[in-house]
């Protein structure tokens, strides 16, 4: 009976954490799509498409899903010389936009997951404050 009841409890625990964290996510990416319309729609346009050869895309894109650490960094700090984006590369300069932590993890989350694109696991404020130069 104990173990029914520590397993039911474990349960429980794991659903109310994934739909607290779906809700965050949720409120992330709804405060992300906002920083994304200031920030980064110039560039990266509204589909996320970029330009080939220019701008790189940030729909379904390789890179940024097997880059997580390198594509929060290049937020933070900004970023230069060549990337490789779903087979094109990219030779420019993204200056830091200036945005703070939280920002950057609201950012994040929404271009992890949109366009095509999904993350298992959401962007933190502290994973972002965690990255230095």
């Amino acid at each position: 009976m104990k173990q029914f009841l520590l397993g039911y409890i474990l349960v429980i625990g794991i659903i109310a954490n994934f739909l607290f964290q779906d809700k965050d996510l949720e409120e992330s990416m709804v405060r992300g799509s906002e920083i994304y319309a200031d920030f980064c729609v110039t560039c990266h346009l509204d589909t996320g498409k970029g330009v080939e050869g220019v701008f790189p895309p940030l729909a379904n894109s390789d890179y940024l899903m097997e880059n997580r650490e390198k594509s929060i960094f290049g937020i933070k700090y900004g970023q230069t010389g060549d990337m490789v984006v779903n087979g094109v590369t990219y030779s420019n300069t993204m200056v830091s936009p200036g945005l703070e932590d939280e920002e950057i993890a609201d950012v994040m989350n929404y271009i992890l997951n949109t366009w095509g694109n999904k993350s298992d696991k959401i962007v933190t404020t502290e994973e972002v404050t965690a990255i230095k130069k």
